[in-house]
């Protein structure tokens, strides 16, 4: 298993977009498929887009958006998950229902985003209603979080707007499903870098709650999985993030908690991943484009799932 730099050096590395190159192609394939069938073409066309923290999901998603709006002329919304975790007032209240599992006390984990709120927008948009894309604060309540007033979300579908053809729905854990309990107590018994600090029942409870997340995995039209060759890289990366945010604007988390932040996250890495690497479409190949990237970011494989 790879080790974690700890303190110490950690040199910058520039993010080199050779995804796109691929991504384009495949997603104007099935936009065009999409486009001609008459069931489909009426509602937007939506993209999940999955990848680790710091593998560079956002100067992906920004040429995909600009390709799909100045090229093809599609009014396309991103939208990230991360806008959809609970409100601060619920978070508190799901951590206080709970106390002893350690994977719902803050933010991060699949049952940590509001289902009711994501599914109403989603709703929303297939059929071309006028809604808000949500929006969260990480900064609020000391970094502990909130979501902000509805009155600045940004509004589509209104009067005098253009409709919402394409929608880009992007996060570290778009698109994993829930296991069955014994491939998750499997796991757990196995080795890992953070299960065995979890109770089984607690990793259990997660795995529940990724259910309800289906309802929108079901709608994606085409799936995009950013994956590394060790997933552990999101460590080293995110240690790169802080530093220079250290360096950049003296604020930045320090490196011991950087380990711990994205401790928080990794089981569901560990649980849920490979299921992402086989193909969350098992009824509908060809509908999934898999990047497996080194430890510089760079594409080193890719695949039609």
């Amino acid at each position: 298993m790879a080790s974690t730099p700890l303190p110490g050096s950690v040199p910058q590395q520039r993010v080199i977009d050779d995804k796109s190159p691929l991504c384009i192609p495949f997603i104007l394939n099935l936009l065009q498929q999409h486009q001609s069938s008459p069931s489909s073409s009426s509602r937007p066309f939506i993209i999940g887009l999955n990848g680790v923290q710091g593998v560079g999901k956002t100067t992906l998603v920004k040429a995909l958006a600009e390709t799909l709006s100045d090229r093809e002329g599609l009014r396309t919304q991103v939208v990230s998950i991360d806008d959809f975790y609970l409100a601060h007032a619920d978070q508190l209240a799901l951590a206080a229902a709970h106390p002893d599992n350690a994977l719902v006390q803050v933010r991060g984990e699949p049952g940590t985003h509001d289902l009711q709120l994501m599914k109403g927008f989603f709703d929303a948009l297939l059929e071309g209603k006028p809604c808000r894309v949500p929006s969260y604060d990480k900064s609020a309540y000391g970094g502990l979080g909130d979501r902000t007033p509805e009155s600045t979300w940004t509004p589509l579908n209104g009067p005098g707007q253009n409709p919402v053809k394409v929608v880009i729905f992007e996060g570290w854990c778009v698109g994993f499903r829930s296991l069955a309990p014994e491939e998750v107590e499997r796991k757990w018994r196995g080795e890992s870098r953070t299960l065995h600090k979890h109770e089984l029942e607690h990793l259990l409870f997660v795995n529940e709650m990724l259910k309800g997340y289906d309802v929108i995995t079901d709608l994606f039209d085409a799936f995009i999985h950013i994956d590394a060759e060790d997933t552990e890289y999101v460590y080293e990366w995110r240690l790169q993030q802080e530093r220079q945010l250290r360096e950049e604007r003296g604020v930045g988390m320090s490196d011991e908690q950087v380990v711990r932040f994205v401790d928080a996250y990794y089981p569901a890495y560990e649980l849920f991943s490979e299921s992402v690497k086989k193909g969350i479409f098992p009824d509908r190949p060809g509908c999934q484009l898999r990047l497996v990237v080194a430890k510089d970011r760079r594409v080193q494989e890719h695949a039609v799932l």
